[in-house]
């Protein structure tokens, strides 16, 4: 009776097993194509691309394959332009108004293929994109000052060899174009003072400032208080160069001014009298040799004129104090927008 009952388990064992493995050899989860685009809170996702006016920079969009059996044929993903998921985002995030919209990346600054291929034995790839932010040859730079949408699709038709992820943040992907140079990202603004009407007792301050890039030296950021959230902002904007003039060992001078300077029909600025300057150093961390860290700290001082939000009285602001960022380097990674920590 033992010897029967032990028969008995072991076919019963022999069962279970042949029926995991068929099983295991047949797919678990649906082969569904789709974007690494994971969007942040406001909906879309940042895509940093390094600033070069005068020549092309390359972006790849990883693009990967679900499943738990490997990629038995090859396949081309077709991709697409998809202006009509940035405009519902537009509207549920900002209804009428449109003067808060995300912009359309226009066709003259990019380049992307309609379809990449997905090689048998792979699960991943890569839409490569080709943006020229500097404009052709230098010329119709791309306005910075608005905020960029490449928006793109994975097209799904049964004459594919494919079929899309069907949940929206898989298979679109609504990419924030952020040109980014040495310069450029979010910085500390508790010691930026703005003191309103040479009123030197009382400042207002914000806890961070966003540098925005112009060229490959130059970053601008928006005078006093002001944010990419001003409809006006475009108005009061402060460029600064970064020379290789030197005042002291650490300092090198920043050249300052606005494109909107008129006294009359501007904004009045005027450099201060304090001269803006930079400094730069740069850290290994203790812990993580790795893990490079860049210290950014700019002064600069400046005075200018609001007459757009009260029109008709002029308000006189001058600002003087220091803005600091700190960059981390991932030096593992070889491609530059991914080796930057971005906050």
């Amino acid at each position: 009776m033992k010897n029967i009952y032990y028969l008995f388990l072991a076919m019963i064992t022999v069962i279970c097993s042949t029926s995991c493995n068929n099983e295991w050899e047949d797919e678990q989860f649906k082969q569904m194509v789709s974007f690494k685009a994971v969007p942040n809170s406001d909906g879309v996702t940042s895509a940093y691309v390094r600033y070069n006016a005068g020549d092309v920079v390359k972006y790849n969009l990883p693009i990967i394959l679900s499943g738990s059996t490997m990629n038995t044929t090859n396949r081309n993903i077709h991709i697409a332009i998809d202006q009509d998921t940035l405009n519902v985002l537009n509207r549920e995030r900002y209804g009428e108004r449109e003067e808060l919209y995300y912009r359309l990346l226009d066709s003259q600054y990019y380049s992307i293929p309609d379809a990449v291929e997905l090689s048998k034995g792979k699960y991943t790839t890569v839409l490569p994109i080709e943006f020229t932010l500097g404009g052709t040859n230098g010329v119709n730079q791309l306005n910075l000052s608005e905020k960029w949408i490449l928006p793109l699709s994975i097209m799904d038709d049964p004459s594919y060899d494919y079929q899309a992820n069907p949940r929206k943040h898989y298979r679109k992907a609504l990419l924030n174009i952020t040109p980014f140079n040495d310069y450029s990202g979010t910085y500390s603004g508790t010691k930026y003072m703005i003191y309103l009407d040479d009123d030197q007792t009382h400042a207002f301050t914000l806890a961070n400032h966003k540098a925005y890039v112009h060229d490959d030296k130059t970053i601008f950021v928006y005078a006093g208080l002001r944010n990419i959230d001003y409809l006006d902002r475009q108005k009061y904007r402060v460029f600064a160069k970064f020379t290789d003039e030197k005042i002291d060992l650490q300092k090198r001078k920043l050249e300052i001014w606005s494109d909107n300077d008129d006294p009359v029909n501007g904004n009045a600025f005027k450099p201060g009298e304090s001269q803006s300057y930079y400094t730069v150093e740069e850290a290994y961390d203790a812990k993580k040799p790795y893990l490079k860290h860049i210290y950014i700290t700019l002064f600069l001082s400046y005075t200018f004129e609001d007459y757009t939000i009260s029109p008709g009285n002029r308000l006189k602001y001058t600002v003087k104090g220091t803005l600091s960022m700190q960059r981390d380097l991932n030096t593992l990674i070889p491609d530059e927008d991914q080796q930057i920590q971005w906050n």
